[in-house]
């Protein structure tokens, strides 16, 4: 049989295509902004991940022109060989002292970071137990990985101990989870997969790409937030997001860090972090350490959009815990229903991103939405006029 009949005979990109509801692959002619050029038109942009609007921060776009003109567009290899930067070493160095932690290295892509550190760190006679919910990089690292995975129910932590009482005790564990969840918004349960892991022996990892910059101390991220930056083990992030350049890391115990650095296979066979990128990502966090009121900024809008659709009578996923964050899904049902309103949200001058099974189970399609520190309150309140009045002529 042909490998590429499958290929041949997948057409829901072409029906969606036909039917003129495809929602994918909109073309941006503008800055990554708070308002952007899409197609040809001024769109409020409700579906960036860029929760502190640096992409256009003056300083930061400037570190990212020196570093071309210092060291060239790219390193060319990997930084087993000729890719180590002064850069890549400096940044490594910042992020560490900015999340309390030893040490840290860099990865090309925040994808390319869990993958990286979990099969790394998680070998033939490990367990590697995962909130269902969590991002696909990290189950591209465990499937990388010789270990075995274990899943537990999202934020459920009767499960997480059913899970850990699984692992036998010669063997290794550690728990990842997501700090705050990239579909859902909501936060996980720290303190208590915290001390579930550590009355099972078990490690714990935090994947913060959505948490740095939003919580916690100076935006410092999850464990922060709960006061449990010591018990965490380690922490992986982004700097495609709040830090506006590409890239991810990992922060943790020197020696856990030295030890991925030499058995990462994703790290040692990957061409380095281009000196632009690492450049922004430097820029960036040192303007969030001289900024500290960003974080608070952005909490304020976020509380301000929930608020603001709670006021309009549309129904969002509330913030798990308690805690608020700059994802906010709404509730929009059916594959239909999502791909019918994300499109007249989006003729109307709206960008938000449908998320649809198999993201979300089957009847739970949403409408994902995100904040930035530099969003107005006109701009939000003009963004939810709109997807409001959407929303109330094609119900789900």
């Amino acid at each position: 049989m042909d490998i590429f009949k499958k290929c041949h005979e997948w057409t829901e990109a072409d029906e969606a295509r036909g039917s003129g509801l495809y929602p994918f692959f909109h073309k941006l002619e503008s800055r990554q902004d708070t308002e952007v050029v899409m197609e040809g038109r001024r769109r409020i942009m409700l579906g960036s991940n860029n929760y502190l609007g640096l992409t256009i921060c003056p300083e930061v776009v400037e570190a990212g022109i020196k570093a071309l003109e210092k060291y060239g567009t790219g390193c060319s290899g990997s930084r087993f060989l000729n890719g180590t930067l002064d850069l890549h070493l400096e940044l490594e160095a910042e992020i560490a002292q900015f999340l309390g932690k030893d040490a840290a290295i860099t990865f090309g892509t925040g994808f390319q970071s869990n993958a990286g550190i979990i099969s790394a760190i998680v070998g033939m006679h490990d367990y590697v137990i995962c909130d269902r919910e969590n991002h696909a990089s990290i189950y591209a690292g465990c499937q990388l990985s010789y270990g075995k995975l274990l899943r537990f129910k999202h934020n459920d932590m009767a499960d997480l101990a059913a899970c850990l009482d699984r692992v036998p005790e010669d063997c290794g564990a550690i728990v990842v989870v997501d700090g705050v969840f990239s579909m859902g918004g909501d936060v996980v349960n720290l303190p208590e997969v915290v001390r579930i892991a550590k009355a099972h022996g078990a490690r714990v990892m935090v994947d913060d790409a959505h948490g740095l910059g939003v919580l916690g101390n100076g935006g410092r991220g999850t464990a922060f937030h709960y006061g449990l930056e010591r018990e965490v083990d380690l922490y992986m992030g982004t700097f495609s997001k709040s830090l506006a350049s590409q890239g991810g890391y990992l922060a943790g115990d020197a020696k856990v860090v030295d030890y991925v650095r030499h058995h990462s296979r994703p790290f040692i066979f990957s061409a380095s972090l281009p000196p632009a990128n690492a450049a922004v990502a430097l820029a960036a966090l040192r303007h969030l350490e001289a900024h500290p009121e960003l974080p608070e900024r952005l909490r304020a809008l976020s509380v301000h959009a929930r608020k603001g659709f709670a006021d309009r009578g549309i129904r969002i996923r509330e913030s798990a815990l308690g805690v608020p964050t700059p994802i906010i899904p709404l509730y929009t049902y059916t594959t239909q229903a999502t791909l019918v309103a994300v499109k007249e949200i989006f003729n109307r001058g709206v960008y938000v991103n449908p998320v649809l099974p198999p993201a979300t189970p089957e009847g739970e399609a949403l409408l994902r939405t995100s904040y930035m520190a530099s969003h107005t309150e006109a701009q939000l309140d003009e963004a939810m006029d709109i997807i409001a009045g959407v929303m109330k002529e094609f119900p789900a």
